[in-house]
């Protein structure tokens, strides 16, 4: 039976730190819904039970920054592969924040490593829904892959802005992401 709620319990903060992925869901006004899985080790922080920070790191496309320039609605998700069942979904409002912004130093200041890293998403928890999750399979976790990581360290921070200027400014649907203006 889901249970939904208006903030993490403490019980939820435990589940979530032991998880090794999440998925994270947005939608424009019009165009694609995304929903992207994540999984790099420490990007995702519970600051309280309200509230969260995700360090997001640049990659193909940048549809979660244009999604919330015209709706801050986001869902992320949690299931346990391994384990006693559940499913955890966090309905939430956010905000990016962004190098060129102010405040960045502040929000990158919660991960150790910032490599790579194009916004922080500052995510609001507005309600939390825990069910069961019966239906989700056992899976064995191997390990973090080492790629991308490895990508952002061989690279230097002017071929990470190349590489953003060139794939992260418009959504697959041609939105901008103001992610440099």
């Amino acid at each position: 039976m889901a249970k939904i709620t208006e903030s993490l319990s403490q019980k939820d903060i435990e589940f979530i730190n032991n998880q090794k992925m999440f998925f994270v869901s947005t939608a424009p006004k019009e165009g694609k819904i995304n929903l992207s899985p994540k999984g790099l080790d420490d990007s995702f922080k519970i600051i309280n039970e309200n509230k969260i920070l995700w360090l997001n790191y640049f990659g193909s496309g940048n549809e979660t920054a244009a999604h919330l320039l015209e709706d801050s609605r986001m869902t992320i998700m949690f299931c346990a592969f391994e384990g006693k069942p559940n499913i955890l979904r966090l309905y939430c409002k956010a905000i990016a924040i962004q190098e060129k912004d102010d405040n960045w130093q502040e929000y990158t200041s919660h991960f150790k490593n910032i490599n790579g890293a194009r916004q922080v998403y500052e995510v609001s928890i507005e309600n939390v829904n825990s069910s069961c999750g019966m239906g989700v399979p056992l899976y064995d976790y191997i390990e973090q892959r080492e790629s991308l990581p490895k990508y952002y360290n061989n690279k230097t921070k002017e071929q990470h802005l190349e590489y953003m200027k060139k794939h992260n400014q418009l959504s697959f649907d041609g939105k901008e992401t103001k992610l440099f203006t």
